[in-house]
């Protein structure tokens, strides 16, 4: 398991996707499940070696790009026989898992999805069209399982900026971030826009965050060992 991780800090984020790890090896008996942050020195090499041959390499990053394509491909120099899998935010079954959080969450504020909103939080970026496009993606998947009233989607790093996504949104609006983790951008960006807006409706964790995750992992992971 592989994960950005906070740079500066690298310590808290090495713990969170530990904690991951774990709970995916719990269903995934027999396995040595490793995980590390790109951002702390070592820990990639130090993961591979304890991983043994012909590697499961899975990026727990929401969208495909640089961090998943070329820069962790050359970071996985020292494993040449290592197998990089698709990252979490483009799995197939990530949008009916979301539509299941969201249905729980319209049963607890006793609202229909038919005349509720939802906006979805994501990073984007300034220099490449590839975060935007598994964002709405995702949200295109979700709103083909859940019929909601309507779906936005804003970023942090590009347009339509979260704030002006959230403006005008009504009393009954969700917003679910599509992020892998509590960062820095869930905990300080995300609110700060939503604040902004006069965002009213309930803020939710991460997608990476939810429940059956660590589940919808380990099933990847059996998938792409028997199709090795």
């Amino acid at each position: 398991m592989v994960s950005h991780g906070q740079p500066g800090d690298p310590d808290p984020a090495e713990a969170t996707l530990a904690a991951f790890a774990a709970q995916v090896a719990h269903a995934l008996p027999g396995w040595h499940v490793g995980s590390a942050t790109l951002a702390r020195e070592g820990a990639l090499d130090a993961a591979l070696a304890a991983a043994g041959s012909a590697p499961l390499v899975y990026p727990l990053f929401m969208t495909e790009g640089w961090f998943t394509g070329d820069n962790l491909r050359a970071r996985l120099a020292t494993a040449p026989d290592a197998r990089l899998l698709r990252p979490l935010g483009v799995s197939p079954d990530l949008p009916a898992l979301a539509a299941d959080l969201l249905r729980e969450v319209l049963a607890r504020q006793g609202w229909q999805a038919e005349t509720a909103q939802l906006l979805i939080a994501g990073h984007g970026s300034g220099r490449s069209p590839n975060s935007a496009r598994d964002t709405r993606a995702f949200a295109q998947g979700l709103g083909e399982r859940l019929p909601l009233a309507e779906v936005r989607v804003g970023f942090i790093e590009e347009p339509p900026f979260l704030a002006d996504a959230a403006a005008g949104m009504g009393t009954q609006a969700i917003c679910l971030p599509f992020f892998a983790a509590r960062g820095g951008h869930v905990t300080g960006d995300i609110p700060e826009a939503l604040d902004k807006a006069g965002f009213q409706g309930p803020r939710l964790d991460p997608i990476g965050c939810a429940a059956g995750v660590p589940e919808l992992v380990a099933r990847a992971l059996e998938s792409a060992r028997v199709a090795t």
